[in-house]
């Protein structure tokens, strides 16, 4: 007996099967990345690669899935909201780092900005390519804000940015043992800086400390970023 199709249809575009789901894999995920402590089963990494691979596999449009776990979309503004509890409670050891704090941002996000467009040049990207990638240290939104703004494809840059963040999460703790960086608020400050909010989860799972200053991080880079973007743009000339 062949299944209903128009109820399959309702399930899959409902919100309890996908955000159940979507819970139940990154759960999963976590559980595999704490038994095994490896940086490469990063649960967002896994949960991502699970998710695209079920999508794929029940044909189900990214479009559905999307409003199925609007929910999940929600929740990311009071738990970005909520990052500024733990940095709260650090403001004395804030204030004795305004000035390398300050110092490091513009370098970080000059660096980011100036890197992506250099590099994507050097492979013969396209113009809108550079522009959908020059914002990809920045949180989702942010970034594709300023794609939209600066004549680049948001689309692109969200998926650019969601790579920067995995990647960040996955060697970041890596290179900065490599380079024998162990202050927390230094290491979690590079760490949003680079790979903003999938980053900053990351660095969480390291400690308080170390999440709190990624969370500045993203935010300020964010801020920041939203204002280089269309000067840097402007003075290399690149068009849409």
């Amino acid at each position: 007996m062949q299944p209903d199709a128009g109820a399959w249809g309702a399930v899959v575009r409902g919100p309890l099967l996908w955000l159940t789901v979507t819970l139940l894999v990154y759960l999963a995920s976590q559980w595999l990345h704490a038994r095994t402590g490896s940086t490469w089963l990063n649960p967002v990494l896994i949960s991502v690669i699970t998710m695209s691979t079920l999508l794929l596999l029940t044909r189900t449009p990214y479009v559905d899935y999307a409003e199925a776990t609007r929910f999940i979309h929600f929740l990311l503004g009071p738990a970005t909201v909520a990052l500024a509890v733990p940095l709260y409670h650090r403001l004395n050891r804030l204030r004795t780092l305004a000035g390398p704090v300050t110092i490091a941002l513009i370098c970080g996000a000059l660096t980011a900005v100036i890197s992506a467009i250099g590099l994507g040049k050097l492979l013969g990207a396209s113009d809108l390519s550079l522009l959908s990638l020059a914002p990809k240290s920045v949180t989702t939104p942010i970034a594709m804000g300023i794609a939209e703004k600066v004549g680049g494809q948001p689309s692109l840059t969200a998926v650019l940015v969601i790579l920067t963040g995995i990647i960040g999460a996955v060697g970041g703790k890596a290179i900065l043992d490599l380079l024998r960086i162990n202050d927390p608020a230094v290491r979690g400050f590079a760490i949003g800086v680079a790979s903003h909010g999938i980053g900053t989860a990351r660095a969480f799972q390291m400690d308080e400390e170390t999440g709190a200053f990624a969370g500045l991080g993203m935010g300020l880079n964010g801020i920041l970023t939203a204002i280089i973007v269309p000067v840097i743009v402007d003075l290399l000339n690149l068009a849409p």
